[in-house]
């Protein structure tokens, strides 16, 4: 599959008809079982996509950022509802389109609608990856999966690793891999005992990546489905 050009694809939305709405941190867009009436496209910041549980825990599927598209599985659905949760991570911009008028638009442009079709295949793969490595590789899994990914988003190269550029709490980071906050703790102090990773701050250095890929077997599936967004 040819890789799409998400900057040019993103830019032929703003052309719909639609409106910004501003995301103060931790500001919910909507909450799973809300009715569901607009497709989004994250302007600037970023915006947590989370699952509940009927337990308390959450799990969260995606970070997602500047030209992140949100808010699209009930398209073309009737009276359909958010199954997730959008939360925004830091102050964001959304751009709101209307599903009825997203609709009008991509009958009128197949070129896109066949785009966006590949994108939401691309959106399921990520997906089908993350509980792949969270079934088969437990909590660690889910956790070296989660830093991975992260690196491939957000990481910066620096002389002894890769930096993790965006912060995230013990707690957010315990969301992405399914598991309590003291595990999660855990994990990262085994992890930097070994010399795998360093704090820096509230950021992550990643100095052994290739421990991380060898520990869950990483299939190398390319940054285009092995990222955080």
């Amino acid at each position: 599959m040819d890789t799409i050009d998400m900057e040019s694809f993103v830019r032929h939305f703003y052309e719909i008809p639609g409106h910004v709405i501003l995301l103060h941190k931790d500001e919910y867009l909507f909450h799973e079982g809300d009715s569901a009436k607009y497709f989004y496209i994250v302007r600037s910041g970023q915006v947590f996509i989370t699952k509940y549980a009927s337990s308390g825990r959450v799990l969260s599927l995606r970070l997602a950022a500047r030209g992140s598209i949100i808010g699209e599985l009930p398209l073309f659905e009737a009276q359909s509802t958010y199954i997730f949760n959008a939360i925004a991570q830091s102050t964001a911009e959304v751009y709101a389109i209307e599903f009825p008028v997203l609709q009008d638009y991509l009958a009128k442009k197949p070129n896109l609608a066949v785009d966006l079709l590949r994108i939401l295949g691309a959106h399921m793969r990520k997906q089908h990856s993350k509980f792949r490595d969270l079934i088969l590789y437990g909590k660690k899994g889910a956790l070296y999966s989660t830093l991975i990914r992260l690196t491939n988003s957000y990481g910066k190269q620096e002389a002894d690793g890769i930096l993790i550029s965006v912060p995230l709490t013990n707690q957010e980071l315990a969301n992405y891999s399914g598991t309590a906050r003291e595990s999660l703790n855990r994990m990262l102090s085994e992890l930097r005992k070994a010399g795998i990773i360093e704090s820096r701050g509230h950021l992550i250095l990643v100095k052994d990546l290739d421990f991380l890929k060898q520990a869950i077997q990483c299939e190398n599936c390319g940054r285009e489905i092995c990222n955080i967004e």
